[in-house]
């Protein structure tokens, strides 16, 4: 933890990569949605992930040298959080609107520190409290709000949720100093194995793979998948965790426009006002702690970035 004496050149083009991050994974919703017209969901996160890992294994050729057990032991292990995740968010996205999910998916954010209090007694804050009234106000409000309430996908997205929250946590505890590229390559072949047995157990319904879902494909295993891994792996370590997680609520809103424009998706009041408060609860504290670190000058990057 370091003093700021002046706004590091690499913090704003971090901003702006990650910026374009949370684009492309607003996007994947939609074009998720858009597949599953032709691909039941869990056939569409096998083939995602599995033109992801060979894209992922082209780009690690010369680096395969330095595979080991343990980047294989953690990347396993990294991987079944990031599989638990990507299930759930096929199937929730799959069971209701786009926008509903982005907003649900997000509270990730309010879950990591639920998590750590739990696990390893680390402390929270008024304000995370204050985000978890929101978001439980919120949850309540969508309940209430559409056609079907709260319904399965719903419960599926909020889950997705907690499992991002594991995956975010995995990877802070378990990866140090291993390279980045093939941590991602493990992670990637362990959710195409997981997505490939149960294709196989599964019985799905027939289908075919037309240019429109073609197309959503191969969006969702380069943009979301190999591109975004990269980016956030890349650039996150040159910007404070509270200021990531703020970019990072722009998520839900690209979803939130992707899903009205594109889909022709429409909110009831009730819903608008659940994945408002979703999303207040969401950016309230972030935005406390943010205010708080420009007040006080507090770098939390990780270490090593500054010898980059």
């Amino acid at each position: 933890m370091s003093k700021l004496t002046h706004e590091d050149p690499r913090s704003s083009k971090a901003t702006f990569w990650l910026i374009l991050t949370t684009f492309f994974w607003g996007g994947s919703f939609i074009f998720n949605k858009i597949g599953f017209r032709e691909i039941p969901p869990v056939t569409f996160l096998f083939f995602r992930f599995a033109l992801a890992t060979l894209l992922m294994a082209a780009i690690c050729l010369p680096r395969l040298k330095r595979f080991n057990r343990n980047v294989l032991t953690k990347g396993l292990i990294v991987g079944a959080a990031l599989a638990a995740t990507n299930l759930s968010f096929v199937l929730g996205v799959s069971g209701t609107s786009v926008s509903r999910a982005g907003f649900l998916n997000n509270l990730f954010v309010l879950i990591i520190p639920l998590l750590c209090f739990a696990f390893w007694r680390e402390r929270f804050d008024r304000w995370t409290a204050t985000g978890l009234f929101l978001a439980l106000a919120g949850l309540w409000q969508l309940a209430q709000g559409g056609v079907e309430g709260f319904n399965k996908g719903d419960l599926l997205s909020t889950l997705c949720a907690l499992f991002i929250a594991l995956h975010i946590i995995s990877v802070s505890k378990l990866l140090r100093d291993e390279d980045v590229y093939l941590l991602s390559l493990v992670q990637f072949a362990t959710v195409t194995a997981v997505g490939g047995l149960l294709f196989l157990v599964l019985p799905a319904p027939p289908f075919a793979i037309g240019p429109v879902s073609g197309g959503s494909l191969v969006y969702c295993a380069i943009f979301p998948t190999v591109i975004c891994f990269t980016l956030q792996n890349t650039y996150q370590r040159y910007t404070t965790p509270t200021k990531a997680g703020l970019i990072y609520t722009m998520d839900p809103v690209w979803s939130m426009l992707g899903g009205t424009l594109i889909l022709g998706e429409r909110l009831t009041a009730g819903e608008w006002l659940g994945c408002s408060l979703i999303f207040a609860s969401v950016v309230l504290p972030l935005s406390i702690k943010r205010l708080r670190e420009r007040h006080l000058g507090i770098d939390y990057r990780a270490e090593g970035a500054a010898a980059d």
